[in-house]
């Protein structure tokens, strides 16, 4: 039986944390699904077209689990029964991730006993790293280099030279 999990997210854009959080991932799932959510309400920076192939790109070639990239909208748990995933798995930077992770795992919970979430903690070396700080940053001219990779910063200036 192929264990599936869901990693849902904005990722706009994918930084490095979000990098980590997928090669780890990878270790625990025979098939990794990045779920990019729609989220307008954020006003993403990126457009759903271009956060889907920009994961794609960064994630080609990892070593594990087969990876997927998969648009959605709507609940993360309806997007995990679409791709059958079993387990969802959310990065956790500091004890306010906690609180509203443990919250939106419990009401998960009431909705479907059968898909568990898994946390992974950040690796203290991303901690700080928000696609929100990464796109402050780079729209206030700061070198955003240590938190994405050398293809996310050229495309994350492109974007920031455009407005």
């Amino acid at each position: 039986m192929t264990r599936t999990g869901l990693y849902p997210g904005t990722f706009d854009p994918i930084h490095n944390g979000h990098l980590d959080l997928i090669r780890r991932a990878l270790k625990l799932v025979d098939r990794l699904v990045i779920g990019v959510a729609v989220n307008s309400g954020k006003g993403p920076m990126f457009t759903l077209e271009e956060r889907v192939e920009i994961l794609k790109s960064e994630t080609a070639g990892l070593p594990g689990a087969e990876i997927v990239v998969h648009p959605y909208s709507g609940l993360t748990l309806t997007a995990a029964h679409e791709v059958g995933a079993s387990v969802i798995i959310r990065g956790l930077r500091a004890v306010a991730d906690f609180e509203f992770e443990f919250q939106m795992t419990a009401m998960n919970q009431q909705l479907d006993r059968n898909v568990d979430t898994v946390f992974l903690m950040a690796d203290p070396r991303h901690q700080a790293i928000a696609s929100r700080l990464v796109k402050e940053i780079a729209t206030l001219g700061g070198d955003v280099s240590p938190f994405v990779s050398a293809g996310v910063k050229e495309r994350l200036m492109a974007k920031v030279a455009a407005r």
